[in-house]
């Protein structure tokens, strides 16, 4: 390569010198916080297969041994290799990122402890693991750029390793290679077939268009005589956008032999220069030129993803801050802890009543929420359910006749008694006890669950507090529901002690009596009797039974119990005369008398009473006092209805409801605020303490880093407009029209020390 002026090299330099560095200032930034793994940095993975000449590629590109080496696997864990460049003077040096502060110049001792950091994380016996080390090597010999050595794909499981270990590294590889923000330096040794190289076949993989990948062919030395890989480098055999660079390993045997690296090197200059084929390729051959491929693939491909790359960080920071608003601010006085008490006491009134009212801003359109429940369990539940509710369901034709004539005592009734009427109203107005309470329950269960939708933000950090919160909302919501228990129970009982057959709505006896008449003379009139009213009326007019005349009208008038009657009746017609007449009377005591005076027959004998009687003869006279005393019913049980229907949701939003609203923050005052709770209610959770100290270093990270790409974007937008890009690589061309200060900078590489160094001339 000589002495000549290489500008096109040199300004690489500078432009890495300014690009290249704050990535891997980014890099340092980001490595310690989770989202370093998540945003993708521009970066070189070096993939290919065991013993393919990785490890000696980056070892040429440093100048330095310090990578573990050997016959099986020696890369188990990613090793990030961020490279520096800088002025000559001091001896090179390394710094990992698990010993910062510790610099390394003895590269030997680099080379024990990547493999002593190795064995601690993926133990002794050839294990892997996908958690990087970070190594940072700082020399004037190196070019800028960052890369990342991977392990090599193995086929066959040795050691510790798992019966997957292929997929798992290929697994482990692809993680790295797919992100859109790395560069794949796919090394591939000549002796193999290109077409079938495992490098290229991940970075096909990962890179379809093949724009991120470049192709390493190495041990060209090794190559059968008569051979070369010109094709390969070519891209003649598996084309790649930005080509291929043929380089020369040392090789085991050398390492062993202690061959420095600067030899290895004298000895590829050599080879290529004598070779006729690779001197004629000499853009394409040797370390030097791939060091400087990388270096300017690196920085051209930083200034493409640098605006999306700050768009990503802030993005992130934005998150990250929405994120540490919710964990709130550290609270340091008994000022700030009162003040914050308040503030989430008011907070947590103030949502409970909007979701109450219906004004919650978050309020869900897919289902029925808050107050809307509670009006949908009194209108849609309890009120249709008791409008469904027949109160003659459970009371059968037996039952009535049974009521009627126990009230009769010894005596056949002429009239309808009040006291069945009674005595079955109050058991089907008591019936509708269980469901008012069902309803208090039902509202009280959803004031409960409104309670704990309320999530006011602040609550999320003090889990002591939401808990107190809990047990005082939920003993408050008891409290008001008792008393609406009791209103509900003396409404019940005020309907079951006075049963008023004077309100205006009331049927009355003598409606009843004409609609039961009517019932029996023309059935198929609908006057709201049930089937089995129609039925019984159906089965007396088959027995021939007179039906009263009109002269009984009158009487049906008459809605005032007969005086002189032990219990109060509504009136109805005399259905029977007298049992037997004067006539009948004089022949049954004829026919009595001559039966004396002949033979006496044999004793009858009545059968034992069972220990239940029912009545089972039904008479014309027996179905209208069961159809009226069922319309009765109906009618006072109707008009109680709509007056329990229309008082239970009144007390519950009295006594319950409103009673919330209107003094659930003063009880929250009376039971929480007190200075000498502050402490202990507003205790914060260990990991949400944590969360927040690692969200406000990664704030302070991410600041930092967009801070840091900002320093450089003028620069880079000044240096855009000068870039000329290179056909065959695309890689930008940087030209000036006069070196400043009238020096030229030359980019030279010296046989005898294998470094990269600058020099300036006048």
């Amino acid at each position: 390569m000589g002495e000549a002026v290489d500008c096109e090299a040199s300004s690489s330099v500078t432009i890495g010198s300014s690009l290249i560095p704050i990535i891997n200032k980014l890099q340092d930034i980001l490595a310690p916080v989770a989202v370093g793994s998540e945003i993708s940095l521009p970066q070189v993975a070096v993939v290919g297969s065991q013993s393919s000449g990785k490890s000696s590629v980056l070892e040429a590109l440093v100048g330095r041994d310090f990578l573990p080496r050997g016959c099986d696997i020696c890369t188990r864990r990613p090793l990030v290799l961020m490279l520096e460049n800088r002025p000559a003077g001091d001896s090179d040096w390394a710094e990992f990122r698990h010993l910062p502060g510790k610099r390394f110049y003895d590269f030997t001792m680099i080379r024990r402890e990547i493999q002593a950091e190795t064995d601690r994380e993926a133990g002794l016996n050839k294990g892997v693991s996908d958690k990087q080390i970070r190594l940072k090597i700082s020399s004037p010999n190196v070019l800028n750029m960052t890369l990342v050595d991977l392990p090599g794909i193995t086929k066959v499981p040795v050691g510790d390793q798992p019966s997957d270990i292929e997929s798992r590294i290929r697994k482990m590889i692809m993680s790295h290679i797919r992100q859109p923000n790395c560069i794949i330096l796919a090394v591939t040794p000549a002796n193999a077939d290109l077409a079938t190289s495992d490098a290229l076949q991940l970075a096909r993989e990962a890179d379809p268009t093949g724009f991120r990948t470049i192709g390493v062919i190495t041990k060209l030395d090794i190559m059968d005589r008569g051979t070369d890989a010109s094709n390969f480098l070519l891209g003649k055999v598996v084309p790649l956008k930005l080509g291929y660079v043929g380089v020369v390993n040392r090789c085991q045997e050398d390492i062993n032999k202690n061959r420095s690296i600067a030899a290895a090197l004298a000895y590829e200059e050599k080879l290529f220069r004598d070779n006729p084929v690779y001197s004629s390729l000499s853009d394409r051959c040797g370390i030097p030129k791939l060091a400087r491929k990388l270096n300017q693939i690196l920085e051209h491909h930083i200034r493409i993803v640098l605006p999306g790359l700050k768009a990503e960080l802030n993005s992130q920071m934005n998150a990250v801050y929405k994120e540490l608003q919710t964990y709130g601010k550290v609270m340091e006085s008994k000022t700030d802890l009162g003040a914050t008490m308040l503030s989430i006491l008011s907070k947590y009134c103030e949502a409970f009543t909007s979701m109450l009212d219906g004004k919650n801003p978050d309020m869900s359109t897919k289902e029925l929420t808050g107050g809307a429940r509670i009006q949908y369990i009194f209108q849609s539940i309890f009120v249709k359910s008791l409008q469904e509710v027949d109160p003659c369901d459970d009371v059968t034709d037996d039952d009535i006749q049974t009521a009627i004539q126990n009230a009769s005592g010894a005596r056949n009734a002429l009239f309808v008694p009040e006291v069945p009427f009674e005595v079955l109203v109050r058991r089907q107005i008591a019936r509708l006890l269980d469901p008012s309470l069902q309803c208090l329950r039902f509202v009280y269960e959803e004031l409960v669950k409104i309670s704990r939708t309320c999530e006011v933000t602040e609550l999320q950090r003090f889990p002591v507090l939401r808990t107190r919160l809990d047990e005082v909302m939920v003993n408050f919501l008891r409290g008001g529901a008792e008393p609406a228990e009791r209103m509900i129970e003396n409404l019940i009982e005020m309907e079951v002690d006075y049963i008023n057959t004077s309100h205006p709505n009331f049927l009355g006896g003598n409606r009843a009596a004409e609609l039961a008449m009517h019932q029996l003379k023309s059935p198929q009139i609908s006057l709201g009797i049930t089937d089995s009213e129609a039925q019984t009326s159906r089965v007396v007019r088959a027995k021939n039974v007179q039906i009263p005349n009109k002269g009984s009208r009158a009487q049906l008038d008459n809605d005032q119990p007969i005086s002189g009657s032990s219990t109060r009746t509504w009136a109805l017609p005399l259905l029977f005369g007298n049992w037997r007449s004067s006539g009948d009377s004089l022949d049954s005591r004829s026919i009595g008398e001559q039966n004396h005076s002949q033979s006496m027959p044999s004793v009858i004998q009545l059968r034992e009473p069972p220990s239940v009687l029912r009545p089972v003869e039904v008479t014309e006279h027996k179905a209208v006092e069961i159809i009226v005393t069922k319309l009765l019913l109906r009618s006072y049980y109707d008009i109680v209805r709509k007056n329990i229907q229309d008082l239970v949701p009144k007390a519950i939003m009295h006594f319950l409801v409103n009673l919330t609203k209107r003094t659930l923050h003063r009880t929250f005052i009376q039971n929480l605020y007190r200075e000498n709770l502050f402490e202990e209610l507003l205790q914060e959770q260990d990991a949400l303490v944590l969360k927040r100290k690692r969200n406000q270093e990664l704030l302070r990270v991410l600041e930092q880093s967009v801070q840091t790409l900002e320093k450089v974007e003028s620069d880079v937008s000044s240096r855009t407009s000068s870039l000329i890009f290179e056909a065959s690589t695309e890689l930008p061309r940087i030209t000036r029209t006069s070196p400043p200060n009238g020096e030229i900078s030359q980019f030279r590489y010296r046989s005898h020390s294998r470094s990269f160094v600058t020099n300036s001339t006048a």
